[in-house]
């Protein structure tokens, strides 16, 4: 039993999640994980991903849950996963999804969200947040693969999709979208969203919503 909410902006779809969620959400508990962002960019990187995970936080506390920072790759692995344990839901968030999968390898906290999501534990994604739930991850030019040199060029992820994501589709924030989702996804098993969608999975049940 799986439940993922796979968005490609958390803030831009957080209003479909209580419906998903099975209700009201208030009071509930929830671990954002920004570590995606936490790497080494320019300052004008930085202000564009700071700016974005702020607006997914905001997202989780204006539906009423509380939240708790966990950056997985200072915070020693005891901490990390009594937070993840102690938590209703885990929402990771974006910025370099190569640099992501190199610090829950680096650490085993990969394996420790599995075993959660395995238990049937509200896993949210934004961006580089859920294209971790693929089997691997695309080197397709939104992201520098060298940011994760860790990987050494072993981009499997945590493969709770048997598809692939297209995030930020129609916002042209690395060009061409027709043309990089037809050099990179076009035969593959690809599902392209808009920051308003997400693809929500019950189970074996998949559908892709939108917000208003």
């Amino acid at each position: 039993m799986k439940k993922l909410f796979l968005a490609s902006s958390f803030a831009g779809t957080a209003s479909l999640l209580p419906e998903f969620a099975g209700g009201n959400l208030a009071g509930k508990r929830a671990v954002f994980i920004p570590t995606a962002s936490s790497h080494e960019m320019s300052d004008q990187e930085r202000e564009i991903l700071t700016f974005v995970n702020s607006a997914d936080k905001e997202a989780l506390q204006k539906l009423g849950l509380v939240v708790e920072d966990l950056e997985i790759s200072i915070k020693p692995y005891e901490v990390i996963e009594k937070s993840i344990s102690n938590a209703d839901c885990i929402l990771v968030g974006g910025g370099s999804t190569f640099f992501l999968l190199q610090e829950l390898k680096r650490n085993g906290v990969d394996k420790l969200i599995s075993q959660h999501i395995k238990k049937s534990k509200l896993y949210i994604g934004s961006s580089a947040g859920s294209l971790l739930m693929q089997k691997n991850i695309v080197a397709d030019g939104m992201d520098a693969p060298n940011i994760g040199s860790e990987l050494n060029g072993d981009f499997s992820a945590l493969g709770f999709i048997d598809f692939y994501l297209y995030v930020h589709y129609g916002s042209h924030y690395w060009g061409d979208d027709d043309e990089r989702f037809n050099e990179y996804y076009a035969k593959l098993d690809c599902k392209k969203l808009s920051d308003k969608q997400a693809v929500t999975i019950d189970d074996e049940r998949i559908e892709i919503v939108t917000a208003p």
